[in-house]
């Protein structure tokens, strides 16, 4: 009988290999790559910023294939803005749900995932409109070809979020925005999508002189540096959610047992209008001075700073996020940046199992985001 153009496309998505058989060497491989949150332009500097995004690769074909190299295109004229390959692009990458080692993480078997985490360099003061992705792969043997494949165009937000300092004085930003920050790779599974709430998450610690973060005995949270600060509500907004119910650690353990409740310890969400939360974690129990509902101000003290939930030691946990997941948590929802206006570089530390901090020079940013491991001096309001 005469095959139809249905019989004919039902038997080339056979090949296709959705069935297990190997795909054509003549046929580009079935592969999803795909961007699920856009990026929005970040501050960095004053004439500094980025695209932090992520690429999800899955490979839908029954044979491995080696993710060779990974470049970011300008959609308005095809300049490439960012490419990185070989052991960098390893650094760049997560196996979801696999321990695979460093230099393995490049070769994608059959039905299986890759995260491809991206930092882009741009100017904020003219940064692209749009920017598609070009992946190269290399099929395995025998065939061993490589093959160029594009994805589909990604729009750029531009908008930035200002807002004020979330505290008084100088901090050091552990673990704050870069491409290789635990924040920055924390990939949340929850209600049925995959998103990074942490993606600009800084912990916030108060360091002296010798880069000593506590006095005295390490045991006890009143001899941390940090313990108590008043915390502010980084703008005008409403209280969305709290929890007040949590004891504090003893610095180094866990008062309970961390579980979605409760990684966050006792906190605070608001809402600050057009689809923008700031959350405030592992505040000090009985110290909170707001509630769901109240309106507050930027620069009102809503809280003492603290050391409960899945925290070491007393700090702020700090991160806005697009949306409130589930009603009562950022968890769910997808990272965005935020900019200080008037912030102070005051110096970097080196974190290991101890601090060693280098003070510098102040520099003032007009609008900025700290940075991984930064010294950085908030204004007073």
């Amino acid at each position: 009988m005469k095959s139809n153009g249905l019989a004919t496309f039902a038997s080339v998505v056979v090949l296709l290999g959705l069935t297990g058989i190997s795909l054509p060497a003549q046929l580009p491989p079935f592969v999803e790559f795909r961007v699920p949150k856009a990026p929005t332009v970040a501050l960095v500097g004053d004439s500094t910023g980025s695209l932090a995004y992520e690429i999800l690769v899955t490979n839908l074909t029954a044979a491995p294939l080696t993710l060779r190299r990974v470049e970011v295109v300008r959609t308005s004229d095809g300049r490439v803005l960012h490419a990185v390959e070989d052991t960098a692009l390893a650094r760049d990458l997560a196996r979801p749900g696999a321990n695979v080692p460093m230099a393995e993480r490049t070769r994608i078997g059959p039905g299986l995932r890759a995260q491809v985490f991206v930092w882009v360099p741009v100017d904020p003061r003219s940064p692209p409109a749009s920017v598609r992705q070009r992946l190269t792969f290399q099929r395995a043997a025998p065939d061993t070809a490589l093959v160029v494949l594009e994805g589909a165009t990604v729009p750029v937000e531009r908008e930035v979020t200002l807002i004020g300092p979330p505290l008084r004085g100088e901090w050091v930003a552990v673990n704050g925005p870069s491409n290789q920050s635990g924040h920055r790779r924390s990939t949340v599974a929850l209600n049925g999508l995959t998103t990074v709430p942490q993606r600009y998450g800084i912990d916030f610690l108060q360091v002296d002189a010798q880069s000593n973060s506590f006095r005295n005995d390490r045991s006890v949270n009143a001899n941390f540096l940090a313990q108590g600060t008043e915390i502010l509500s980084v703008g005008d907004g409403v209280v969305v959610a709290t929890r007040d119910s949590i004891p504090e650690n003893v610095p180094g353990g866990r008062a309970v047992p961390i579980t979605l409740e409760t990684v966050g310890g006792n906190y605070i969400v608001i809402d600050l209008g057009r689809s923008r939360f700031a959350f405030f974690a592992h505040v000090q129990p009985g110290s909170l001075r707001v509630k769901v509902g109240d309106r507050v101000r930027r620069g009102q003290v809503i809280a003492l700073l603290g050391n409960s939930g899945n925290s070491t030691e007393p700090h702020l946990h700090f991160h806005m996020t697009d949306a409130l997941a589930s009603g009562t948590t950022t968890l769910g929802s997808e990272g965005i940046p935020w900019a200080v206006e008037g912030l102070q570089v005051t110096g970097r530390c080196a974190v290991t199992t101890a601090f060693n901090c280098t003070r510098t020079t102040p520099v003032t940013l007009r609008r900025a985001m700290p940075m991984q491991n930064q010294l950085v001096k908030f204004p007073g309001e």
